[in-house]
């Protein structure tokens, strides 16, 4: 498991670090807040580490704050995929069916 936060250390180039946790990842997890959207429509970071887990197949949105309809809005192809909605799923429900869903999948 990577978590760009905890695992990127202190004085390292962060877009090198964020390239090898997604080039390393089997799933990718995205949390879809206020915030991610708005950080989507600027064109930042986010914006970047999205486009490349498109185009891996291996995504999962987990709405938070938002509907899917306001995430269409502004990602049309993220709210293509399947994922999940912590309005209509409890936490640990979320959490079990992601970890479901991880272990499904071949290591890479």
């Amino acid at each position: 498991m990577w978590f760009s936060e905890e695992d990127i250390p202190l004085g390292s180039l962060m877009t090198r670090e964020i390239d090898k946790g997604l080039r390393n990842s089997r799933i990718g997890i995205v949390l879809v807040t206020p915030a991610l959207l708005e950080s989507i429509k600027n064109e930042g970071i986010a914006e970047k580490e999205l486009a490349v887990l498109l185009n891996s197949n291996r995504v999962i949105p987990v709405t938070h704050g938002v509907t899917f309809d306001q995430l269409y809005d502004v990602s049309p192809m993220l709210a293509s995929h399947a994922g999940l909605d912590t309005a209509e799923s409890s936490l640990d429900d979320v959490a079990a069916k992601l970890a479901a869903a991880a272990a499904a999948l071949p290591a890479l």
